[in-house]
């Protein structure tokens, strides 16, 4: 049955994704950030909260584990270790974790199976909220935390509480006698299919979903085209070059940016100084990172001259276990990865770092 309607239904489905879904616009992309950020930003709640922030507070930002059901189709299964390892950490040293969505493979997954498989990570995440430490942000694969009448019901049984569930929030700092807020969100506004009305929504997350994930049909969405990821995140950038006192930190991509710059292009740069330099060693470590992000399907789109607004977490799925996030701590904003290293132990690998201060209206040249 499922080959018959494979046939019969598969150009429509990709017909329909190509028109309705995750393709990149910047009139929509735009209209639904400033839509989101004036919501939060005027009546703080429903759609996400504020956070008064100090040089004290600390902040680790993780999206896109897309935790399965640790089949051949489960993302995460190899980077569970690494999660589990950080959470540890971060708990530890008392940061504030935003979960900044598409945490859980709604799109493939019955929800049973991902709380049955998942139960460990779902404790290392409930460590957080006793010390009022955990933001949850939905995302285009867990719409369903958002729109489903028995979400609260799942929410009290997988953490033991109804916590909220938010489209973005604004963690808002002094700087310069001004306000500088950095404005967090899942990053898959002015997608038609999940960023819809509530009967869109809906629909996308009850019924399209599934009925992709039955037939086994998967048309490119930007977590696994590599031009539509590179297009999406320059549009994010856009975005923020229209603004002031602002940065923007989203997910979605699975490509990690900092600074308005991808990871892939920050490596260039240092593989450029170190030829310069006449560095072997650096020579030969910059080119072994360069193969391995290039292998995981990293491209990366130049921006040129460039305000470093932009940073996106990247994810916790690579298929090497590598998982990625951003940290704010002590008037720092860093870009770390958790890796296998020595014996296989999972250890924190600072990728790169700025002060928070350097943020505002800086512009910088890559070239």
């Amino acid at each position: 049955m499922r080959k018959f309607l494979q046939r019969l239904l598969s150009a429509w489905i990709i017909r329909m994704s190509n028109k309705f879904g995750s393709r990149p616009n910047r009139k929509r992309i735009h209209a639904a950030l400033n839509k989101l950020y004036k919501t939060i930003s005027s009546n703080p709640g429903k759609r996400g909260p504020i956070f008064e922030v100090t040089d004290t507070d600390k902040f680790i930002i993780f999206s896109d584990q897309h935790k399965g059901a640790r089949d051949y189709a489960d993302d995460f299964a190899l980077a569970e270790k690494n999660y589990l390892k950080a959470l540890e950490y971060y708990h530890l040293q008392d940061f504030h974790y935003i979960n900044l969505g598409d945490s859980e493979e709604l799109w493939e997954n019955l929800l049973e199976s991902v709380i049955k498989h998942n139960k460990a990570t779902f404790e290392a995440e409930k460590a957080f909220i006793s010390k009022k430490h955990f933001t949850k942000i939905f995302g285009n694969h867990d719409l369903y935390w958002d729109n489903d009448p028995l979400a609260g019901f799942n929410l009290n049984r997988i953490y033991g509480t109804k916590i909220p569930i938010y489209e973005g929030l604004i963690l808002r700092m002094p700087m310069g006698g001004n306000k500088f807020d950095i404005f967090l969100t899942h990053g898959h506004q002015g997608d038609l299919q999940s960023d819809g009305n509530w009967f869109s929504k809906w629909f996308v997350s009850t019924i399209w979903a599934p009925l992709q994930s039955y037939l086994q049909i998967n048309p490119n969405t930007p977590a696994y085209d590599n031009q539509l990821k590179t297009v999406h995140n320059a549009l994010m950038y856009d975005w923020i070059m229209t603004q002031k006192n602002i940065a923007l930190i989203t997910g979605h991509t699975h490509q990690p940016v900092f600074a308005s710059l991808t990871h892939l292009e920050r490596i260039y740069i240092k593989l450029n100084k170190a030829k310069d330099e006449k560095n072997a060693d650096d020579v030969a470590f910059y080119n072994a990172e360069l193969t391995k992000r290039i292998k995981a399907g990293d491209k990366a789109p130049i921006f040129g001259k460039y305000k470093p607004g932009y940073f996106n977490s990247g994810c916790c799925c690579f298929s090497d276990g590598d998982i990625t996030g951003i940290e704010i701590d002590n008037g720092f904003i860093r870009l770390i990865k958790w890796s296998y290293h020595r014996n296989a132990v999972p250890e924190r690998v600072l990728l790169e770092e700025m002060k928070l201060s350097e943020l505002p209206d800086l512009n910088l040249f890559f070239g």
